[in-house]
């Protein structure tokens, strides 16, 4: 009961006090830290609330300040995982202005992540859960910033700069994420690859994606 009387007063910056009842970052990140290792463990099912709270080192209370259930934590593990790799890939397209270096090392992000052990037990634990929460995997799915939107938003710039010609830049996103993933992450998912692609052949699907995409929508040079 300490720890919960204590997230009670506001310690935020602002007001020179402490943090106010579940606002505490530093707090909100070692419960989310806890219960990914959870998660990734034991699943969305079986995993508890207890088990959360032994993980992350927090009492029981102070858990239920920061989130009202399991299913409101698993949430909130997986937005701040998309968030985390999204301005991971956002920040890798933008440190080449040779669009074919961009999309070759946009593509290696990708295909690592996706065929991570951590990504591929997530994406098992949200199929698992699919019937009773179909809301859960939407929102997995399609949020308001993902993977698709970082390539879209780059692709743009590429169109407006003159480097490619596209009409559907919705399409030609989800075709190239397509042909980079080429089929490691269903092998991944259904369990016939046991670990991730050796990284050469990652980047040999990856150069074969971009030739494939560069030849559809490559700007045509006037003769």
């Amino acid at each position: 009961m300490t720890e919960l009387s204590d997230t009670r007063v506001d310690d935020s910056p602002a007001t020179g006090g402490r943090w106010a009842a579940g606002e505490d970052p530093a707090k909100r990140k070692q419960i989310l830290d806890g219960a990914r290792r959870v998660f990734m463990k034991l699943g969305f099912d079986a995993a508890s609330m207890n088990d959360v709270t032994r993980e992350a080192g927090v009492s029981k209370g102070t858990l239920y300040v920061y989130f009202a259930n399991k299913e409101e934590l698993f949430t909130a593990m997986m937005e701040s995982e998309r968030a985390a790799f999204v301005a991971s890939v956002r920040n890798t397209l933008k440190e080449s202005n040779d669009p074919d270096v961009a999309l070759h090392d946009f593509g290696m992000t990708f295909v690592s992540h996706l065929t991570e052990d951590k990504v591929i037990n997530a994406m098992r634990t949200v199929i698992g859960v699919r019937d009773r929460m179909p809301h859960l995997c939407q929102r997995f799915f399609t949020g308001p910033e993902n993977i698709r939107t970082v390539l879209k938003d780059f692709l743009t710039s590429q169109v407006e700069a003159g480097r490619f010609e596209i009409d559907d830049i919705e399409l030609a996103a989800r075709q190239f994420l397509e042909l980079c993933g080429g089929s490691f992450f269903k092998l991944r998912l259904f369990g016939d690859m046991d670990a991730p692609p050796p990284r050469e052949e990652m980047d040999r699907v990856v150069n074969g994606a971009i030739r494939v995409f560069t030849a559809a929508y490559g700007a045509k040079k006037q003769s």
